[in-house]
């Protein structure tokens, strides 16, 4: 016989999965992650969430090519995660060649009241987790976003066959700025 609190137990994380961005359905067009709500593209996919540092995941996929780049989002809360130069300067030292050698650009930009860095680099990109094996992707590229929030920044960052991500920018910066005007 099965009691209440096994019930409401049940009941609480069957709802806590269904409310995670990772299990929205595919047609479903807005997200939570930390304060902001975001628009997803409505060519962009869903990804299951593969890790608890992330909040949420995207596939972008090329038509054509059938390549496919990710984008992931990280929110930690407030605390120590490093400054913006600090993670920009991570995120660019995830390329095999010199800062010179991968076109790197970083933008600051205001929407509303809100702070966003944009970041760009392409090279070879070191895919893997800090400190583990990594794997060489030669041709890469990478669009990153760190956005400056009272509960902490949260930081978006698209990799992929360099084309893709270059002709996905511009959904990608409105895909950003669409929770914070």
């Amino acid at each position: 016989m099965i009691s209440f609190s096994m019930t409401l137990r049940w009941f609480v994380c069957v709802a806590a999965l269904l409310m995670s961005p990772a299990f929205a359905r595919a047609d479903e067009p807005i997200f939570k992650v930390g304060e902001i709500s975001f628009t997803r593209p409505a060519k962009w996919e869903w990804v299951e969430v593969n890790s608890p540092m992330r909040k949420a995941q995207l596939k972008v996929t090329d038509e054509k090519t059938k390549a496919s780049a990710d984008v992931v989002f990280f929110e930690f809360g407030p605390g120590p995660m490093g400054g913006v130069k600090a993670n920009v300067d991570r995120w660019f030292g995830q390329f095999e060649e010199p800062h010179e050698k991968i076109h790197a650009k970083t933008e600051e930009v205001t929407v509303g009241k809100t702070k966003v860095t944009y970041v760009q680099a392409e090279g070879t990109y070191k895919s893997g987790m800090p400190g583990g094996p990594q794997t060489a992707m030669p041709d890469y590229g990478l669009a990153g976003a760190i956005i400056e929030v009272s509960d902490g920044n949260i930081f978006v960052k698209m990799t992929g066959p360099k084309a893709l991500v270059k002709t996905s920018l511009a959904e990608f910066k409105k895909m950003i700025e669409s929770g914070l005007k």
